[in-house]
C-alpha cells in the first residue's frame, strides 16, 4: 500500500498527542505532518503559575521542532486555508494534499468583540499575556482586582475560579489583604455549570471562603478603559483598579472561512469518533462542538483534546493497517482546581452521562497540588 499523509493542524496539548500517537502507531511509509504557526508548545494549565510568580515561561514551554526526531515531520507556518472538497491545506507557500486531516487549531481570543475589553483587560490564556499580567500583579499597590468572564464557553471552565483563589494567595502573602478588594464577575449561574451544581457549589464556597466576592448571571455590556468601570447589560456598573478577562472565544477563522463551523460557530463533530461532516477530516479540542444530552456543550478543557486525540489517531492508525476502527472517546475527563498555598482540588466524571454529567469534586489537599505538579512535569518530558 502507498504512503498516506496525515496532516495534524496545531500544535497544542490535541495535536501533540495525536502526533505522538499516529508516529508510535503506524509504519514510517506513512507521513505525520504537524503544522503550527509557532515555534514552541507552552503547557497551558501552568500559566496560571506564571501570573503568580510560581512558573517562569522557560520551565514549561518546549519546541516542537525536535518532534523531527521521531519522525514526525513539523512546518512552522500559518494554516490560511483548509479545503476538504479537495482535500488540500494552504500552510505559508505551501498547499498540501491528505488523506486524513486532524484539525486541533483550538480557539482564538476574541476581546475586540467587547467595546473597550481589549484596551482595558489583562488575560492570561496565552503566554505574552500572562507575562504581562504578572508584571502587573507583582507591582499592584492594593485597589480593587476585578476577574471578568466575558462569554461563555471558553477554555478551561476551572481557570477563572483558580485565578481568584491564586491571586488572592499571593495578595495575601504580600501583606496586602486589607488592601485588595477581589472579585469575579460571570454570565454563569454557577462555577462550571456543566459540571452540575453539586461541584458548582463546592468552587462557589471555596472562592466565597476566601473573601473573594462572586457575582453570577453578570454579563457584560462594555468596558471604559478610561473611567475603569465595566457597564453590565443589566445596568449595573462596577469600577476596578486592575482588570483581568476572560474573552469570548471563538473558533480561528480559517475554520469559519473554510466553511466548517456549525450554528454554534464551532466544528461540529461525532462525539465519540470525532469526524467531520467530510470525509477523512477530524477535529479536536477546544475548536469542536459537541452536545451533551443535558443540553449543554462538552468543556473545552485540554484533558478532553487529550483523549480526543488518542481516539482519532488510534482508529486512522487501525484503518492504516487494515483493521476496523473500534476506539471511542467516552467523555470522560477530570481537572485539577488550585487554591493557592500548596493546595488543590480535583473534580472528575463522566460528561456523557445520562440524563446529565455524573462528575465529582474531591476534598482538597496538598496531595492534589503536588499530583498536578508531577502531571506537568510529565507531560513536559512524555510528549515534547
Amino acid at each position: 500500500m502507498a504512503g498516506k499523509t496525515i496532516l495534524i493542524l496545531g500544535g497544542g496539548i490535541g495535536g501533540q498527542v495525536a502526533a505522538n500517537v499516529l508516529r508510535k502507531e503506524i509504519s514510517r511509509d506513512h507521513r505525520v505532518v504537524l503544522i503550527d504557526q509557532r515555534p514552541d508548545a507552552v503547557f497551558a494549565p501552568s500559566l496560571l503559575w506564571l501570573i503568580v510568580g510560581k512558573r517562569e515561561l522557560q520551565q514549561i514551554r518546549r519546541p516542537l521542532a525536535p518532534l523531527s526526531r521521531k519522525g514526525i515531520e513539523v512546518i512552522q507556518t500559518e494554516v490560511t486555508r483548509i479545503d476538504p472538497a479537495a482535500r488540500t491545506v494552504a500552510a505559508g507557500e505551501q498547499i498540501l494534499s491528505y488523506d486524513s486531516l486532524i484539525i486541533s487549531l483550538g480557539a482564538d481570543l476574541a476581546p475586540e468583540t467587547v467595546p473597550g475589553l481589549a484596551e482595558a483587560a489583562h488575560s492570561f490564556y496565552e503566554p505574552s499575556g500572562a507575562l504581562r499580567l504578572w508584571e502587573a500583579v507583582r507591582g499592584f499597590p492594593g485597589g480593587r482586582v476585578v476577574i471578568l468572564i466575558a462569554a461563555t464557553p471558553f477554555k478551561c471552565p476551572a481557570a477563572p475560579y483558580e485565578a481568584a483563589m491564586l491571586l488572592d494567595d499571593y495578595f495575601k502573602r504580600r501583606g496586602l489583604q486589607t488592601k485588595v478588594d477581589l472579585s469575579l464577575y460571570t454570565p454563569e449561574p454557577l462555577p462550571m455549570p456543566v459540571a452540575g451544581p453539586a461541584v458548582g457549589t463546592a468552587v462557589k464556597q471555596m472562592v466565597e471562603g476566601r473573601g473573594i466576592g462572586l457575582h453570577p448571571t453578570m454579563k457584560i455590556a462594555s468596558v471604559d478603559p478610561k473611567g475603569k468601570e465595566l457597564l453590565f447589560e443589566n445596568g449595573r456598573r462596577v469600577g476596578y483598579d486592575l482588570l483581568i478577562a476572560i474573552p469570548p472565544h471563538r473558533a480561528p477563522r480559517v475554520a469559519r472561512d473554510s466553511g466548517l463551523t456549525g450554528e454554534s460557530g464551532w466544528i461540529p463533530v461525532d462525539p465519540k469518533s470525532l469526524k467531520t461532516r467530510h470525509e477523512g477530516v477530524y477535529a479536536i479540542g477546544d475548536i469542536t462542538s459537541i452536545m451533551l444530552p443535558v443540553g449543554k456543550p462538552l468543556p473545552k478543557a485540554g484533558v478532553f483534546a487529550h483523549y480526543e486525540a488518542e481516539t482519532v489517531a488510534k482508529n486512522i492508525a487501525a484503518e492504516l493497517e487494515g483493521s476496523k476502527p473500534t476506539h471511542l472517546f467516552n467523555g470522560r475527563g477530570y481537572c485539577f482546581l488550585e487554591l493557592g498555598a500548596g493546595r488543590a482540588g480535583f473534580a472528575s466524571g463522566d460528561f456523557y452521562a445520562t440524563p446529565e454529567p455524573k462528575v465529582t469534586m474531591r476534598s482538597p489537599g496538598y496531595h492534589w497540588h503536588w499530583g498536578k505538579v508531577l502531571f506537568e512535569r510529565w507531560w513536559l518530558r512524555h510528549w515534547l
